[in-house]
């Protein structure tokens, strides 16, 4: 069983997996994700785009076999891609826009197996409605520094949750990896889940 790489910076990716009982070590690939040629592209396209990216380079550095997951994701609403908002101005603006409505967070996936020199990539996407956000919620979250980081201004398993009223889809995917799609993608791949859940009980011995 090659060693499980996850190709990102995200401590909310690399607890989904923790969480599903998949050891992984981090390798971030400092993909520049703010580069013309991906902010031209549709939502979907972008998200994929980039994952694929990271996976490769990431492969690049490496000297021994390994099994690379590389993820992307973006909010898509009313047809743009509203990635990380990087500024609180940003972040609020993002915030008063999707108050009340709803709109669908993209996450490109792709799985390189280094030692079979096999390579997938698939996309999942979940509607996410947002619930009425008063001036001073929106002000407090902002606040937080939270909302800076993420896609789309806000995060299920952190303080926006309490202004998501519901998703339909994984609910994984909005975090930042779907892991159901992740077992998926691997069993594609040759490898059952229980296989690459064993490789963190390895691990821990």
């Amino acid at each position: 069983m090659p060693n499980i790489i996850l190709a990102s910076a995200s401590p909310s990716r690399k607890r989904l997996l923790d969480a599903a009982g998949i050891h992984s070590s981090v390798q971030v690939s400092r993909v520049d994700e703010e580069a013309d040629i991906y902010l031209a592209m549709t939502p979907k396209e972008m998200v994929i785009a980039l994952a694929i990216v990271k996976a490769h380079t990431v492969r690049e550095t490496l000297t021994q076999s390994a099994l690379i997951i590389a993820c992307d994701s973006t909010f898509e609403f009313e047809g743009k891609s509203l990635g990380k908002p990087l500024t609180s101005n940003t972040a609020k603006e993002r915030a008063r826009l999707l108050s009340g409505k709803s709109g669908f967070l993209h996450t490109g996936h792709c799985i390189i197996d280094t030692e079979r020199g096999m390579e997938i990539s698939d996309i999942a996407t979940t509607k996410v409605t947002f619930s009425k956000m008063s001036e001073e919620e929106i002000d407090d979250y902002v606040a937080s520094g939270e909302p800076l980081e993420v896609a789309g201004g806000f995060t299920l398993d952190g303080l926006s949750s309490a202004f998501i009223s519901s998703i339909e889809g994984d609910y994984s995917n909005v975090i930042g990896l779907s892991i159901p799609l992740l077992r998926r993608m691997t069993s594609q791949l040759g490898y059952s889940w229980p296989s690459l859940k064993h490789d963190l009980i390895g691990a821990e011995k």
